[in-house]
């Protein structure tokens, strides 16, 4: 394989922020790394995912069925992730590039969309969800008496964009203390939950019925496809972090950060649904904690929350595909995915009533992730064998600008996953993989 710093010195047809992290230039550790996934894990996104599972306060599954839907979309992540992280993490190349091995030059910007537009989405989704948590701190310090949170939202956006301007660096340096506080925070409304509204729980979550039918693999699907976008796009973290760590290692800085926060936030969401029948978990918390000074400090975490949670998953990746796609500097392009996030009305995926608005997005761009996961990971292990000749990747003249197999694989995938929207992502994994597969060993023949 081609050295990363002699791609960098002799290629000079892509951005500077998209040439290969050559191992002497990672700065994230071990600890960065889990401290950023922590961070990405205990955020408001997440509780409300949990809360989806509950409409008016009747919880569709109960406790333990929504426990192991959860563990199972949590080995699944943790197993893509691991897999698909090994590109960047050898190459130093982010994923933009990496989408060059399975649709050409040209094709892999087209393709990067379907990663980038649900980040800006969501990117949106959870500064709306602080914008809520901010104006209630205002109605509570202040006094507030009119409805602030498009312009908290607003203020939100300019200050996560100007972070992000610090580069993807910056991310270890907030993470970690964030983290720490917000699974405090986190933790504390578990523990009242448990301890103050124990009967509710019992009654409404512990011995619902609930179902092992469809809806119970469909909540897999939502749970699994609220990381899919994420290690889809593996390569863009791999790529920061210090080199020499096992695929067994890293797994875990997957594993213990992802397994402790995202198990926790989800079953914490369905609680507080059910105690309060509010799917909302700002407006919940509020309700629930009837306090003026605690439901300021709670809602100062969830913001806290939100700027790591964006900073990790929904701010870098859109970036990177503006900057490949237009062929714009880095901070033009994150200035442009903050306007974006506005313009995505997150205020329509979550009503006091039900979250089912955020489950549904989910699963529709899970139609096409599904299969994309499938295709980079069938490319760089089944046809690749993981040999990849860096230099000429980097060089345009030495790739196609289109291929037809891997749209092609896409294309009978997602129509595939749109037919059974409740399995989407595992339909549509299946399918794109099976025909991308097949395409592959008919060609050599």
């Amino acid at each position: 394989m081609t050295p990363p710093t002699a791609v960098q010195r002799s290629n000079q047809t892509v951005a500077e922020d998209l040439k290969p992290i050559a191992d002497n230039q990672r700065k994230v550790g071990i600890f960065a790394y889990m401290a950023m996934w922590l961070g990405d894990g205990f955020n408001i996104g997440n509780i409300t995912l949990g809360s989806s599972i509950v409409v008016a306060g009747v919880a569709t599954m109960n406790l333990l069925q929504t426990m192991v839907a959860a563990g199972i979309a949590i080995a699944i992540i943790t197993l893509i992730f691991t897999l698909n992280d090994r590109f960047g993490y050898r190459t130093g190349a982010p994923y933009v590039i990496q989408l060059r091995l399975s649709f050409g030059v040209k094709g892999a910007k087209i393709a990067s969309l379907f990663r980038g537009i649900p980040a800006i989405v969501w990117f949106g989704f959870q500064s709306w969800t602080g914008a809520l948590a901010l104006n209630q701190i205002g109605m509570t310090l202040f006094g507030f008496t009119a409805n602030h949170t498009f312009a908290c939202f607003l203020v939100l956006q300019m200050i996560q964009v100007v972070m992000a301007l610090w580069g993807f660096r910056s991310i270890k340096l907030v993470t970690g203390t964030i983290a720490t506080v917000v699974m405090v925070a986190m933790l504390g409304v578990f523990l009242l939950l448990v301890t103050q509204h124990q009967a509710v729980i019992q009654q409404r979550l512990v011995r619902s019925s609930g179902t092992w039918g469809l809806p119970f693999f469909g909540f897999i699907v939502a749970f699994l496809g609220n990381y899919t976008a994420i290690f889809e796009s593996a390569a863009d973290y791999s790529r920061e972090l210090k080199p020499n760590l096992s695929d067994q290692r890293r797994g875990l800085l997957y594993l213990i950060p992802i397994g402790l926060a995202y198990g926790m936030t989800i079953v914490t969401g369905a609680m507080l649904a059910v105690v309060t029948g509010i799917a909302s978990p700002v407006t919940a918390m509020a309700h629930l904690l009837n306090n003026g000074w605690v439901t300021v400090v709670i809602s100062f975490f969830i913001v806290l929350g939100t700027i790591t949670t964006n900073t990790v998953a929904n701010i870098m990746p859109p970036t990177y595909m503006l900057t490949s796609l237009l062929k714009m500097p880095q901070q033009l392009a994150t200035t442009i995915v903050g306007i974006l996030a506005i313009a995505t009305c997150p205020w329509v995926l979550v009503q006091d009533s039900s979250a089912q608005g955020l489950a549904l997005f989910i699963h529709l761009y899970s139609i096409f992730l599904g299969p994309m996961t499938a295709i980079i990971l069938i490319e760089y292990y089944l046809h690749r064998h993981q040999h990849v000749d860096l230099s000429a990747l980097y060089d345009a003249r030495k790739q196609p600008d289109f291929t037809w197999r891997a749209p092609l694989a896409l294309l009978l995938g997602a129509i595939s996953a749109a037919l059974i929207v409740n399995l989407s992502w595992f339909v549509g994994f299946f399918v794109g993989g099976l025909v991308y597969w097949k395409l592959g060993v008919s060609e050599k023949i």
